[in-house]
């Protein structure tokens, strides 16, 4: 009896632990949810590089310099900046304007299948184009081998909007801007690529599986009901016809006359027609079809930046539910594979560039 009684009475406990546990994680979703209402959907980060590379450079100098060297070099760095001081004053008393120092806006765009990374950038530029003068220089570091076509021409549109307040816009490319990547990429007023990033890939594409004689040799019957002639045109289950096909890819090519038409209005210094051929390059290759401005990386062009401009990178994060956080944790742990054939479907049923 005296074990059955200590028994329920862990019994009790444990439930009180876990009902306690529940209450509080509802409280937080709850708070989360109202969070959302009240629109505090995320909160941009912004990171001074210019201010980031000063302290790698202090940390060096006094792991490696001795005390003497150390001590010089303060000296050389106090009287520096004391002429500036002076510099300063005397364009004061001359009654010169001193003009306010250049400012570097630093974006980032890594870019899937369906250009997921397109809501930070939205919120980005939002940010940005509230504080952003003529003067200053908005600069997009891009990584994408491209995807949908209507996420694509989103992307590439918030870029435009920069373009429209007439800033500055640099792209970077260290790796790859392929196909809907380089629809982004030729918007910028100079377009910087590492010598063997990937750039091109001016074309489109559409894959779609067919499983009507599978269902057939099993006796499935599949039907299509539409309204509309070419309301579905190519099907996955059903038996595709040569009008139903020859109609596709006329959609396909429209889309490829698109897309030809918008690289060639942003860089017209293009050959369209030998460029648009579905081909990629390499850096070295672009710079001679022009489809690249400059050989160099991101980090090169944006330390030497430093040395004229206050540059800052700036970045939006969402906050996230704690249901979000929870969904996400349990695709990344458990439907990892569920994940790769969607986004595989994906690719495989839309029209992709």
């Amino acid at each position: 009896m005296e074990f059955l009684s200590d028994y329920g009475l862990f019994l009790a406990k444990s439930v009180t632990i876990v009902l306690a546990v529940i209450a509080v994680v509802g409280s937080v979703a709850a708070v989360a949810a109202r969070g959302k209402k009240h629109g505090e959907h995320g909160t941009v980060e912004v990171t001074h590089l210019n201010e980031e590379l000063e302290e790698m450079k202090q940390a060096l100098e006094e792991a490696i310099l001795d005390k003497d060297e150390m001590k010089a070099l303060l000296k050389e760095e106090k009287k520096k900046e004391k002429e500036e001081r002076k510099e300063r004053k005397k364009k004061k008393k001359a009654h010169e304007e001193d003009e306010r120092r250049k400012r570097v806006f630093v974006l980032d765009f890594d870019g899937d299948i369906k250009a997921s990374e397109l809501e930070p950038l939205r919120e980005e530029i939002s940010a940005v184009l509230t504080l952003a003068e003529k003067e200053d220089e908005i600069v997009i570091r891009l990584e994408s081998g491209g995807g949908m076509v209507h996420s694509y021409g989103l992307a590439a549109s918030q870029l435009e909007r920069i373009k429209r307040k007439e800033i500055p816009l640099t792209v970077c490319v260290d790796q790859v801007a392929a196909s809907g990547g380089y629809m982004m990429a030729c918007l910028g007023d100079r377009l910087l690529a590492a010598p063997f990033a990937i750039v091109g890939s001016i074309g489109v594409i559409a894959q779609l599986p067919n499983f009507h004689r599978l269902l057939k040799k099993n006796d499935i019957d599949y039907e299509v009901l539409t309204a509309g002639e070419y309301k579905r045109t190519l099907t996955m289950f059903g038996q595709n016809t040569d009008k139903g096909r020859q109609k596709f890819i006329e959609e396909l090519e429209d889309t490829h006359e698109l897309f030809k038409d918008f690289v060639a209005e942003f860089r017209p210094q293009v050959d369209i027609d030998k460029v648009a051929t579905g081909e990629v390059w390499f850096g070295k290759r672009a710079i001679d079809a022009k489809l690249v401005d400059e050989l160099m990386t991101s980090d090169e062009y944006l330390t030497e930046a430093c040395e004229e401009a206050d540059v800052f990178i700036v970045r939006y994060e969402e906050k996230k539910s704690l249901q979000d956080k929870l969904s996400s944790f349990a695709v990344e742990s458990g439907d990892g594979i569920l994940s790769k054939w969607y986004n595989r479907l994906m690719k495989n049923r839309f029209i992709s560039l």
